[in-house]
């Protein structure tokens, strides 16, 4: 490989973010974390100094990107919350009430074909196994593959509903003012 070649793609993963400013370094590293992390932790990720990560990180928990947890030292975690509210807000924002309508009804139809093609209302109470050794057809990969995706049609209707109710909720205040 080039060095050309090289320039041209991502970068490598332990330094994927090595281009980016400082704040955006802390962010990126932020979005990585799944359990509370010391501001030195997050810092050494982001290669900068403790001090700057403590500001970005207060700052990123004023805006409600981060949970700070109280302790010493303290920690911080990604606020998987604000991610989910900021993927509702973006889905109102660049989707009509009648689009997220039909969207929402076509996953209810994915989750009710799941939910009779499995005679169970949830995933959860899927015996997978059984279910392979009570059929001729499906493979285990099989089941646990329409498992998965009948979870996922599941959050992203509740999703896509509240997105629904989001937008229906500002275009009534609109219409009304």
């Amino acid at each position: 490989m080039s060095e050309s070649d090289a320039a041209d793609g991502p970068p490598p993963f332990e330094d994927a973010f090595a281009s980016d400013d400082v704040e955006q370094r802390i962010y990126g590293t932020i979005l990585q974390t799944r359990e509370p992390t010391t501001a030195s932790a997050i810092a050494d990720s982001a290669d900068c100094d403790p001090k700057t990560a403590r500001k970005y990180l207060g700052w990123f928990d004023d805006l409600g990107i981060v949970t700070r947890h109280d302790g010493h030292p303290a920690t911080y975690e990604r606020n998987d919350a604000y991610f989910e509210w900021r993927r509702i807000n973006q889905l109102a924002a660049d989707h009509s009430v009648e689009d997220l309508q039909q969207r929402v009804r076509e996953l209810t139809t994915r989750i009710t074909d799941y939910e009779d093609a499995y005679d169970a209302t949830t995933p959860a109470a899927v015996d997978a196994v059984a279910t392979v050794e009570a059929s001729d057809e499906r493979t285990i990969d099989d089941v646990y593959s329409d498992l998965g995706d009948w979870a996922t049609a599941r959050e992203e209707r509740e999703r896509y509903e509240r997105a629904r109710q989001q937008r229906a909720s500002t275009d009534g205040e609109q219409a009304s003012g």
